[in-house]
């Protein structure tokens, strides 16, 4: 049986772009706020932070292990909500809490060995700045703020909590080579065991 080509396309330029550095992208820095979720806060009587995450977003961040490229996630906020989430999801390494996103993330490279062009980041708000600025890649959710996507490379048409990490995480796996070997893996079986 003949395996389908991917449906999904990047413009070659984005594509080229998105491979990082000479060693090629080994992470991707990801806010959670306006990326991970819509950037809504429910916050309940008794304080209780409460937020909505996208399953497509959190199959996204696995594919991305797989196809070789670590998640990492700095945020500004901390709640149980997304401790619980990152924890689901296999994620070890992340900050929360994070007023200096740029100090983490440093933080970070000088732990797992990585530099600048090691990393692509997705954020959506003025204190990803520092990050996105500095990456081999960044992207920026298409609701995000208009600075933020004034420095993204690439902007998705997804919103953030609604597979816009998705979308960047596609984008990734398909610059890097993995896209359609992971994608044939998922045709022929689920259980990876």
């Amino acid at each position: 049986m003949d395996r389908p080509r991917p449906s999904l396309q990047f413009a070659p330029e984005v594509l080229m772009r998105a491979q990082g550095g000479p060693a090629g992208l080994r992470a991707a820095i990801f806010d959670v706020d306006g990326v991970l979720t819509d950037g809504k806060l429910f916050i309940s009587e008794e304080g209780e932070v409460l937020k909505a995450f996208h399953a497509q977003d959190g199959h996204g961040l696995k594919l991305l292990v797989r196809g070789g490229i670590l998640p990492i996630v700095i945020t500004g906020r901390d709640s149980p909500a997304v401790r619980r989430r990152m924890a689901d999801l296999g994620i070890a390494h992340a900050s929360y809490g994070t007023e200096d996103k740029l100090a983490a993330a440093e933080g970070w490279f000088a732990q797992l060995g990585f530099a600048w062009d090691d990393v692509a980041v997705m954020g959506d708000d003025w204190p990803d700045l520092p990050l996105l600025e500095r990456a081999a890649f960044a992207c920026a959710p298409a609701n995000a703020h208009a600075e933020v996507r004034a420095v993204a490379h690439h902007v998705t048409q997804a919103e953030g909590g609604a597979g816009a990490a998705r979308e960047f995480c596609d984008l990734l796996l398909m610059a890097a080579g993995h896209y359609a070997r992971l994608l044939a893996g998922q045709r022929v079986t689920l259980d990876h065991t």
